[in-house]
């Protein structure tokens, strides 16, 4: 995860991400980098837009969230019409 994460660390940057500058970053936060997982990282990152691949990542992640907001609403509704509901039959006998 950290060699994503260095790859992130460097386009927020606006720095190349290349082999070198990899290395550099997980150097730097006391890492010792493998070089093939270094390699296999910037070539896998080749043609990627990065901000296009982050954006679709928040909004895959948003989309659960909100649809869990929705199911809670609906949830706490069906609890208030039930209440409710107990409440009218206990005017019939009180």
């Amino acid at each position: 995860m950290e060699y994503v994460y260095s790859a992130l660390l460097l386009h927020s940057a606006k720095q190349p991400i290349n082999e070198e500058n990899i290395k550099k970053v997980l150097q730097g936060a006391g890492i010792s980098p493998d070089d093939a997982k270094v390699k296999a990282l910037v070539a896998s990152m080749e043609g990627v837009n990065i901000e296009e691949a982050i954006q679709q990542s928040a909004i895959a992640v948003a989309a659960p969230a909100a649809e869990a907001k929705k199911e809670e609403e609906a949830e706490e509704d069906k609890s208030k019409k039930a209440e409710e509901a107990a409440a009218g039959l206990g005017a019939l006998f009180g």
